[in-house]
């Protein structure tokens, strides 16, 4: 190799590239270092204070809406999947960098891995979820760690340790000392293993003991059930979305890269705020031994795309919040209350602001207990969150509930509309094609189109098909279980050979048919038709 180097003129010196490679692997460890004690020490303190949690969660909150939006839309719910994919990626790199500036200048890449260290710990601070001073303790354990273990394996390098005339087989007359490297990194990378695995037992116990918790949740027979759904109302057609949506494929959109894992028995809930008389503490219990009612509800992303898939309908059990908030004296502004805005705030620092009107109006808003006939589960919500029928999920949809403040909306935006999103979201009506898939290949005959329709507090009134450029066509529509849930619809097509665009739209129970104008989810929600291609063979 050199010799082929030489004859271009370049001559590489191959002990430079082993120091580089070495060097290099050495601020690799020195990151993995850092994150296994910070890590550990998260586990100790609370593990949202984690400093890839807390870096990931501010990289969330500085992220342009409409890359957001892309992220939601190319990503789905593996979004933050790929967001810490991308940390990790920019750690390793930054950790290579101050490995090979460790080898020139020892205390600079140490001094690095602290600067970062102590940016993580200001970010964990800042957090909107942080609870005290405690949350900058795992980003900086994690860079002293990690200081230290660059500081050692540059030194290695950079100085041999044997005594003069005892030099071992790898040591150099330049002072490098392999063995020494080697060794140390060895013991660095089965402590760091160790810290880590420790880490993760703490917190696999602890959300052991929240699961546990929800395990002992037994939702009572709810005072008023819901009613039975009809099998008019709930068709079972191929290829079509299911009446009620299995828990586990329900859509989760959230900004949570660790799903919260909270202890039903140490949950507290405060109804607190302008207009609030009687201010609330509230347990889980509380709810559960209040008059409970049971009721299908339908809920819709605002980042759902016209035929997207973040829209679902769940069987949902809770307390109505017209009560609570009755319970502690709140009057809608309709009867002279002073506050116009409810804001629902998370475990994980979210905040949602809903019209008080539009919760204590009759619909049957709720803090829901129960999903699908069993207790939350913990990725949509446990042990509480809010339902609110009619209104897009980032203005009523708060799971982890922990605090209700009463305000107004001039005093305060939540978090969605400081991002430029609107601060009243009634859902639109729409309509999706679930069967045939785009691009599908159907053999010509009789092929049957269907999907579902949505228009929640208003009820969906008709369903049109039209095939290419032909006239709108009357859909079959299943029964109407209530105005809060959606109705599926189906029509039987002729089709014949070739390729042909299908599209859709519904119209509600106002008379507003959906629009066919295209606009994107911001700022409160798609519009326009929804279309499949299909290729009948």
């Amino acid at each position: 190799m050199r010799s082929a180097l030489r004859r271009t003129g370049v001559t590489i010196d191959r002990a430079h590239l082993i120091r580089g490679a070495l060097a290099g692997t050495g601020g690799l460890l020195a990151a993995f270092s850092s994150l296994a004690v910070a890590e550990l020490a998260a586990a100790l303190v609370r593990p949202e204070s984690s400093p890839v949690v807390a870096v990931g969660g501010a990289l969330i909150d500085l992220t342009p809406t409409p890359v957001k939006d892309w992220a939601i839309r190319t990503f789905g719910t593996n979004d933050k999947v790929v967001l810490q994919a991308g940390i990790f990626a920019v750690l390793g790199l930054l950790a290579t960098v101050l490995g090979l500036l460790a080898v020139r200048h020892r205390r600079s890449g140490a001094l690095g891995v602290l600067a970062w260290g102590v940016i993580g710990a200001a970010v964990a601070l800042g957090r909107p979820d942080s609870r005290s001073w405690a949350d900058a303790l795992p980003s900086l354990a994690g860079a002293f760690a990690g200081a230290a273990v660059l500081h050692a394996l540059a030194g290695r390098l950079n100085a041999g340790t044997s005594a003069p005339g005892a030099r071992g087989p790898d040591d150099r007359p330049d002072g490098r000392d392999r063995r020494g490297f080697l060794l140390t990194a060895s013991a660095a990378a089965a402590a760091s293993v160790g810290a880590g695995a420790l880490g993760r037992g703490l917190v696999s116990s602890r959300r052991g003991g929240a699961a546990t918790s929800r395990a002992a949740v037994v939702l009572p027979t709810p005072g008023s059930p819901a009613p039975v759904i009809d099998a008019r109302a709930a068709l079972r057609i191929p290829g079509a979305s299911p009446f009620t949506t299995p828990s586990e494929d329900f859509y989760r959109v959230d900004t949570a890269l660790v799903v919260p894992r909270i202890d039903a028995g140490a949950w507290r809930l405060k109804i607190r705020g302008k207009g609030v008389t009687t201010p609330l503490t509230l347990t889980l219990q509380d709810l559960l031994d209040g008059d409970l009612i049971e009721r299908d509800i339908t809920l819709t992303c605002v980042s759902n795309e016209v035929g997207g898939p973040y829209v679902g309908t769940a069987r949902w059990t809770g307390v109505r919040l017209s009560d609570l908030l009755g319970r502690a004296g709140v009057e809608p502004p309709s009867l002279g209350g002073p506050a116009d805005q409810l804001v629902a705030r998370s475990v994980d620092g979210m905040t949602f602001g809903t019209p008080v009107e539009d919760v204590m109006d009759g619909r049957d808003a709720m803090l829901a207990v129960g999903m699908n006939g069993e207790p939350l589960p913990f990725e949509h919500g446990f042990p509480v969150r809010m339902v609110v029928p009619g209104l897009y999920g980032y203005v009523s949809a708060c799971k982890w509930i922990e605090d209700l403040e009463l305000t107004t909306f001039d005093a305060y935006d939540p978090y969605w509309v400081k991002r430029n999103w609107a601060r009243r979201a009634p859902i639109k009506t729409q309509s999706r094609i679930d069967t045939p898939r785009p691009f599908a290949r159907p053999a010509a005959g009789t092929v049957l189109i269907a999907g579902v329709a949505w228009a929640q507090q208003r009820g969906v009134d008709r369903v049109e098909v039209r095939v290419d450029d032909g006239p709108w066509r009357l859909a079959d529509l299943a029964s109407e279980h209530t105005t809060d849930t959606w109705r599926q619809w189906s029509l039987p097509w002729k089709a014949t050979s070739g390729t042909h665009t299908l599209t859709v739209r519904a119209t509600d129970r106002t008379g507003e048919t959906q629009t066919g104008e295209r606009a994107r989810t911001v700022p409160d929600g798609a519009t326009g038709w929804h279309s499949v291609v299909v290729m009948v063979t």
